[in-house]
């Protein structure tokens, strides 16, 4: 029977996997939002339009504060999953978990 703690594994890694795409897509809609709001004021739009866009704006850049403390944590759950399992080591998944860790360590 198949080890228990490979399904916590897999879960975790997927967690932190999810949680790192997350944040880089919120910063590059951010980046994408930001442009848009800077070219709506160069081509003199209406007000209206332009305080929407800047509302959307804002609510993506709330958006990475949040995921990054989300992050941080599966980051820190995962990181305390792997330091449990050492003796499987040679587990396809316990090394992807390794790879992922050192993935999102990047982004926290």
């Amino acid at each position: 029977m198949a080890d228990p703690r490979i399904k916590t594994l897999k879960i975790k890694t997927g967690v932190v996997k999810r949680l790192t795409k997350e944040k880089l897509m919120y910063i590059k809609e951010t980046d994408q939002q930001l442009e848009k709001v800077k070219k709506l004021k160069e081509s003199g739009s209406d007000e209206s339009v332009i305080k929407k866009q800047e509302e959307v704006l804002r609510e993506s850049q709330m958006m990475i504060p949040d995921t990054q403390r989300r992050l941080k944590a599966a980051f820190d759950d995962l990181k305390s999953v792997i330091a449990d399992c050492e003796e499987l080591k040679e587990e396809v998944d316990y090394l992807n978990a390794k790879k992922f860790l050192a993935e999102a360590e990047t982004e926290i």
